[in-house]
């Protein structure tokens, strides 16, 4: 599936993968589909666990609003052609499959914020914390790509 604008121009699709697509590429999604209005972000996970309410939280803290995404897994999107794959975990970069396309593959590893045992407030902190890391990361992919 590509996009072609009248000028001709193809638009880019992405895939951010995740384990299970509920924190890490749904922020990184979220941070995409504002740094990038002009180009299709999907995310996934090899597995799925639905989105969550903290990584909703953190980025409405940030006024990116990512109630309405929902979670996916990589099997859905088999037939699109990506011009990038981003993988936010090991264990997602480890598993990711073989897309037919030419797509160019990223990898880094976020911890999991999901993982973190505490009180709310030091929970809410790590999800900040990887939420920051995940913006700056992709705000450099962003600046290198344009």
């Amino acid at each position: 599936m590509k996009q072609t604008y009248n000028n001709g121009l193809t638009q880019k699709n992405i895939l951010i993968l995740c384990t299970g697509n509920s924190c890490r590429s749904q922020i990184a999604e979220g941070f995409l589909k504002k740094l990038m209005p002009l180009t299709n972000v999907f995310s996934a996970g090899i597995e799925t666990h639905g989105v969550n309410e903290r990584a909703i939280k953190t980025m409405s803290e940030v006024d990116i609003d990512i109630s309405l995404q929902t979670s996916n897994h990589i099997d859905e999107y088999k037939d699109i052609d990506f011009s990038h794959v981003i993988t936010v975990c090991d264990q997602a970069s480890e598993n990711c499959p073989v897309f037919p396309s030419q797509s160019l593959r990223h990898h880094i590893n976020f911890t999991d914020p999901s993982k973190v045992n505490g009180t709310e407030e030091e929970i809410m902190a790590e999800f900040r914390r990887t939420r920051e890391l995940i913006r700056t990361y992709l705000e450099e992919f962003v600046n290198e790509k344009n």
